[in-house]
């Protein structure tokens, strides 16, 4: 069974480098996980379809169908947090990977510390409540917290893990403005190892959800050069 600091997690690595996947393997394996491997889109999906595991990592270049095209069949079926493995820092691969359902990144080859840490950040805000009581509302929006649901107009609306704890962390502050390294410390759970891109690309997708009009939105408002706030 898992721990809050991820040992004992199931993690799935979808991978086609043999010498990488063996190194990530190993890794995560010595902080007492438990590894499944795969090395195509076509196979990582229905292994975890098979055995859902706690946290999914995925190559973005991968051989077939790529990572881009994982992220988006997983999200469909799963929230579960999914860690994007990038050759490059390019800032269009990390958003597009973001875009398509990622919880976060690391640059390969990862540093071994590093990515333990963004594992075990994942799987905290994976297995930790929101710790608000009662239904929040802001306007049409409606917001329970522990009940972990959303409804927008009376619909449930269908947020991942993170889109959850980023909205539920801007309602537990309504009208305050919270910057994106404060978001970042809260609700991926680290501040060093951040990266404010995060914070922007999962504010769009969680406004395509929640805003009537997303490019003019009423509830996850920007406040420029300071941060995001939630008005009501």
């Amino acid at each position: 069974m898992r721990t809050e600091y991820g040992v004992g997690a199931r993690i799935l690595i979808v991978e086609d480098d043999d010498r990488i996947r063996s190194s990530l393997r190993l890794a995560l394996e010595e902080e007492g996980n438990v590894i499944d491997e795969s090395t195509s889109a076509e196979e990582g999906l229905p292994a975890f379809e098979r055995r859902p595991s706690d946290v999914v990592l995925v190559d973005l270049m991968l051989p077939g169908a790529d990572g881009f095209e994982l992220c988006r069949w997983l999200r469909r079926i799963s929230d579960v947090p999914i860690l994007i493995l990038s050759a490059r820092s390019d800032s269009h691969d990390i958003v597009a990977g973001l875009e398509a359902g990622a919880d976060d990144y690391v640059v390969k080859p990862p540093v071994p510390k590093e990515l333990a840490a963004r594992i075990r950040a994942l799987l905290r805000r994976a297995g930790r409540s929101a710790g608000t009581i009662g239904t929040l509302r802001f306007g049409d929006l409606e917001i329970d917290p522990d009940a972990g649901w959303v409804r927008k107009a009376g619909a449930a609306v269908s947020l991942t893990k993170t889109e959850f704890r980023l909205l539920c962390e801007l309602a537990a502050n309504p009208g305050r403005v919270l910057s994106r390294e404060t978001l970042l410390d809260r609700v991926w759970g680290y501040d060093y190892f951040g990266d404010a891109r995060l914070v922007d690309v999962h504010v769009r997708r969680l406004r395509r959800k929640v805003e009537d009009d997303p490019a003019t939105p009423d509830h996850v408002v920007t406040v420029r050069g300071l941060g995001y706030k939630l008005d009501k």
